[in-house]
């Protein structure tokens, strides 16, 4: 990487020319990542070369079963790593110390045989400037679990299982099964039972798995899965980036989890948390050697004070291998294909997004006193070097900030994530069926936000998340119909206004999300059906109670319940968009926002979207405008009875034919019941 002039990176003003008062900002920004790299490549070996610490720090199994361990701990004055292996002796195994911090030791076989038992706990013991010591979890152990009847706090296991994971599927390549369209399904293995548990890998690959394909996603998104302390965090308190939850199983299991994925043809994408860190110190990276500043920002700085946790400091060194380095070991040990990436905003800017409202001012994404350049270095970093590592790796950013090129490419001057979260989009129909009346509904409003997204920048678009669905929301169904969900679900049961309005607007919801609101689209587990309830983990505030920490599906795969018609359109949906492919086409073209009929309509991938959200008006021979002559036939419509509709149209007998007249700004129109 050589191109470090004034000009480089500032290719982004060709698409978006409001940056030009910033292109100093680019191109400084991007100088910084050039450093990096040809830093990089002086010495390590380049990016991706440096991205493999896991192959040297932590513990590492040579093939003579000698095993090598380090860790980086700058201020410990002495260290001795101490377990089952040694009966705990404090003073048997003392490592050596070199000039950059980092210390090691060599254990050689014994009898042929490594020197640690698999399974067997291990511990470093750290001697302080001072006299004091401490005991810590290694960093990059890849094993942790709990047992929550004798304490909270983890233990760091040596894993090395007799037999290692054989991949069955690696023959389907990475870039074979990314998708032209990301149809994302958001997933939580620990929820993912109908039982009062927590449910596993194994649970989850043989009861989940086949559900999502079946419904039509092509990629899963898996939440909380690097293991945090504290069950109810959802995952964002990590406290051992290198382990995968043990609460749900073992690492074997985690892959044939990812590997089954993959034999349908799955992308799996990984939640990854890499904005702070759990403030935990006896299981943490929290005062790892003696110090707030080894990984972390020291004093106030490194402290987020809404989420009570760590902030890394994305401008040191060890920092960088270590967090590239855990990127790479998800893509090299447990083949994920990419990465959600948690709490961007928070990175990107000093003040973390707490108490800026980010009216879309540009002067709102620059400057000393705003934006945190390390960690968008950081960020840049980490994208550059997934995609030179294998250009179908998928990372998403979720940021709400909105700041202008996050997802162009590192060259033009971006940072280089694949899609962003369109993080407004369940926002603003929470306060519409929030606050508003039906007929108060804009359609202007609805458009607007569903196509207020970057040029050239790609968007996952979302009705709700796991946001919506956690304890002090509520989900889009819970909105449209908790008044008589636990009553008038069943299809004995009277067809209510609430019930029948509720389950035409979630669909309706859904699908003008789906098609007119990005290149992606996401659906939490268990939302696509009308998810009863809300997600609750189980906690102190609840008396511990797993009652919301699951996924009632005995529910949903009801078939005397109005569920079913909710999960057999979001299905269609799915399977619609997989045979036209309107996500990775080109923005649709509004021709029509009748605000007092209460009519959306648009084109997209050669298809007409009409919406009628009006609650009480249908339309006969409503003319809506198209750009292609010809004759038009039915695809989806949400009114059929299998979704719960009251199939007002028939299909086999629905001809529509456009007449050659100018209509909404269209060559032709058709006439359409609606």
């Amino acid at each position: 990487m050589t191109e470090t002039s004034e000009e480089a990176g500032t290719g982004i003003l060709k698409i978006d020319t409001w940056l030009e008062p910033f292109k100093h900002d680019l191109a400084v920004r991007h100088k910084t990542a050039v450093d990096h790299l040809s830093q990089f490549d002086k010495y390590e070996g380049g990016i991706v070369n440096f991205s493999q610490g896991y192959k040297y720090f932590g513990f590492q199994i040579q093939d003579n079963n000698e095993i090598i361990y380090r860790e980086w701990a700058p201020n410990a004055t002495m260290m001795h790593l101490i377990g089952d292996f040694n009966n705990w002796d404090r003073g048997a195994h003392e490592m050596v110390k070199n000039e950059h911090g980092v210390f090691e030791i060599t254990l050689p076989a014994i009898n042929g045989r490594p020197a640690i038992a698999h399974n067997s706990r291990v511990k470093i013991a750290l001697n302080l400037p001072g006299g004091g010591y401490v005991d810590r979890i290694p960093a990059w152990i890849r094993r942790v679990t709990q047992d929550l009847s004798v304490s909270p706090v983890y233990e760091a296991v040596f894993w090395n299982p007799p037999e290692k994971y054989e991949w069955k599927y690696d023959s389907i390549s990475r870039a074979q099964r990314r998708p032209l369209s990301a149809r994302i399904y958001e997933a939580h293995v620990g929820i993912s039972t109908s039982e009062l548990r927590v449910g596993t890998y194994d649970e989850f690959t043989r009861d989940t798995l086949p559900r999502i394909h079946k419904l039509g996603y092509n990629v899963i998104q898996l939440m909380a899965v690097m293991e945090h302390a504290y069950y109810a965090s959802f995952g964002y308190q990590v406290t051992s980036f290198f382990a995968v939850s043990s609460r749900y199983g073992t690492p074997e299991q985690l892959k044939h989890l990812v590997d089954e994925a993959h034999k349908l043809g799955i992308t799996v994408l990984l939640d990854v948390v890499h904005s702070h860190a759990c403030k935990n110190v006896l299981d943490g990276l929290n005062m790892f050697d003696g110090t707030d500043y080894q990984y972390f920002h020291g004093g106030p700085k490194g402290v987020h004070s809404l989420w009570d946790s760590r902030l890394f400091d994305y401008g040191k060194y060890e920092v960088l291998r270590f967090l590239l380095s855990n990127l790479r070991f998800y893509v090299d040990e447990y083949h994920f294909d990419g990465f959600r990436f948690d709490g961007v905003t928070s990175m990107l800017y000093t003040h973390h997004g707490i108490g800026s409202g980010f009216s879309g001012g540009y002067h709102e994404y620059f400057g000393d006193d705003k934006v945190d350049k390390d960690a968008i270095n950081y960020l840049i970093l980490a994208n550059y070097m997934l995609h030179q590592l294998d250009p179908s790796i998928i990372t998403i950013a979720e940021d709400v900030s909105g700041m202008p090129g996050l997802c162009i490419d590192f060259k033009l001057g971006g940072v280089g994530f694949d899609y962003r979260l369109a993080m407004a989009v369940p926002d603003m129909w929470i306060k519409f069926l929030k606050e508003l009346n039906d007929e108060d509904w804009e359609m202007g409003k609805i458009v607007h936000e569903l196509t207020n997204r970057r040029y050239k920048e790609k968007t996952i678009a979302y009705a709700e998340s796991h946001d919506q669905a956690l304890v002090g929301d509520k989900t889009l169904a819970f909105w449209l119909m908790d008044k008589e969900m636990y009553t008038h679900m069943s299809i004995f049961s009277e067809l209510t206004p609430v019930i029948d309005r509720g389950l035409a607007l979630h669909k309706l919801i859904r699908l003008v999300t789906h098609t007119l609101g990005g290149e992606g689209y996401l659906n939490f587990e268990g939302n696509e059906s009308g998810h009863p309830e809300w997600l609750d983990f189980p906690r102190e505030g609840n008396g511990n109670s797993f009652w919301y920490a699951r996924r009632q599906w005995n529910v949903l795969d009801d078939d005397l319940l109005r569920y079913k018609f909710l999960s057999a359109f979001d299905s269609a949906m799915q399977h619609t968009e997989e045979k036209y492919g309107w996500l990775h086409s080109e923005p649709a073209y509004v021709s029509l926002k009748h605000e007092s009929d209460k009519v959306i309509v648009f084109e997209r991938a050669g298809l007409v979207f009409v919406f009628n959200l009006h609650p009480t008006q249908s339309y006969a021979d409503y003319r809506v405008g198209v750009h292609m002559a010809g004759e038009y036939q039915i695809v989806l419509d949400s009114d059929e009875e299998r979704f719960g509709g009251h199939a007002r149209i028939q299909h086999e007998k629905s001809r529509f034919f456009t007449t050659p007249l100018v209509w909404n700004g269209r060559d032709n129109f058709m006439q359409v019941y609606s």
